[in-house]
């Protein structure tokens, strides 16, 4: 990657953002992460503002994805899945977990939310490496 592309940071963000409609939908987690915060379809309540926060956060991980793959000069495949990898594992995960601890989610909800964000980030990098 020689420098920063609008493209792949669309491309970033929309597959942030396919992967939550799939991740929180009932085909995959959501009736378990509904069920680990409390709420039901009905009382739930708008999802405007939440969807909105949510392209908003998924954009901002696309672009400090394509940031440090400038800075970091990313041009092969394997550098661009280790980034991805550790920004999911050593990064992602051991924050949630921290607020996990203090908070008292429950390691269902730990493993909902991040497995939904460090597999996104993952998926992240490597559309920023193949756009």
């Amino acid at each position: 990657m020689a420098e920063l592309s609008i493209i792949s940071v669309l491309a970033a963000t929309i597959i942030g953002m396919v992967l939550g409609g799939l991740w929180y939908s009932p085909l995959l987690f959501g009736n378990a992460w509904m069920k680990c915060i409390g709420k039901t379809p009905e009382t739930l309540g708008s999802q405007t503002a939440p969807m909105i926060g949510s392209i908003i956060a998924s954009a901002m991980m696309a672009i400090g994805v394509s940031l440090l793959f400038y800075i970091a000069n990313v041009t092969e495949v394997k550098t661009a899945v280790s980034i991805g990898a550790i920004l999911g594992l050593l990064v992602i995960f051991p924050a949630l977990l921290s607020d996990n601890l203090f908070c008292g989610w429950g390691n269902q909800l730990l493993l909902i939310q991040a497995g939904y964000r460090a597999i996104s980030v993952f998926l992240m990098c490597l559309a920023t490496y193949f756009t």
